[in-house]
């Protein structure tokens, strides 16, 4: 995955989907083109164990940073954890054992590569077939800073890509289904067997669709649902 997603539904509606009524005290705004660091909500359970939804920044903290400046370097680095190896990492490990979460998004970008049968470069837009939210999985922690500011900062799990989508690009994000929400939120600790079970499961693509879309998502400056409109390629934007 690649670091660009929307999100364009409102608080109200991401509390129904997901089954909650704690709310952060501010509202984001409805964004086509969220980018690393940028402040995103994140759905989780609190430390009594009731789920809700919070607010964080894209890309997770290193936790041995030692000021601002490598705060951000930091997070710049870590906005995505691969599935087969977030348990070992060190930036990673520790979120992971007992506190996940699932991060809310109306669809996301992928750029093609050189694997699959576009040209280079062309921009993708993901979403659900059914026009639901994606869950994306994700683990989220805190970092204290010297003058004593707590931030907390999340990062989203990826996998390989399979179906279709394997002919855009070779990785995805790990998008839970409902069923497994509640186990992947519960903060106590598991085995990494239990957690690696929850993060394999047949068909992960099955609901997904896609469809290329204008290079205006290439430019953080540039917002708005034209991003994410369908466009027809010509016979030289595809690969035979």
């Amino acid at each position: 995955m690649c670091g660009r997603f929307a999100l364009s539904a409102m608080l109200t509606d991401i509390a129904e989907e997901f089954s909650t009524n704690a709310q952060p005290d501010r509202t984001l705004p409805v964004d086509w083109n969220i980018k690393p660091t940028q402040d995103i909500y994140l759905v989780r359970n609190d430390l009594q164990d009731t789920r809700e939804i919070a607010i964080a920044s894209w890309g997770l903290i290193a936790p041995w940073s030692k000021n601002s400046i490598d705060a951000q370097r930091s997070q710049s680095m870590a906005i995505n954890a691969r599935s087969e190896s977030v348990h070992e990492k060190p930036t990673f490990r520790r979120a992971f054992k007992r506190q996940r979460c699932l991060v809310p998004a109306s669809g996301y970008y992928e750029w093609a590569t050189s694997l699959g049968q576009y040209k280079t470069k062309q921009p993708f837009y993901i979403s659900r077939d059914d026009n639901k939210l994606l869950a994306f999985a994700g683990i989220y922690d805190q970092w204290r800073s010297p003058e004593g500011e707590i931030r907390e900062s999340v990062a989203i799990i990826t996998r390989d890509a399979v179906g279709d989508l394997e002919g855009v690009h070779n990785r995805m994000p790990l998008c839970l289904p409902p069923d497994r929400w509640e186990s992947w939120l519960d903060r106590k600790p598991a085995e990494l067997e239990e957690l690696r079970a929850l993060m394999a499961f047949p068909h992960p693509a099955v609901h997904l669709r896609f469809w290329p879309v204008k290079s205006l998502v290439n430019s953080i400056r540039n917002n708005g649902p034209e991003l994410a409109a369908p466009i027809t390629l010509g016979e030289t934007e595809v690969l035979f």
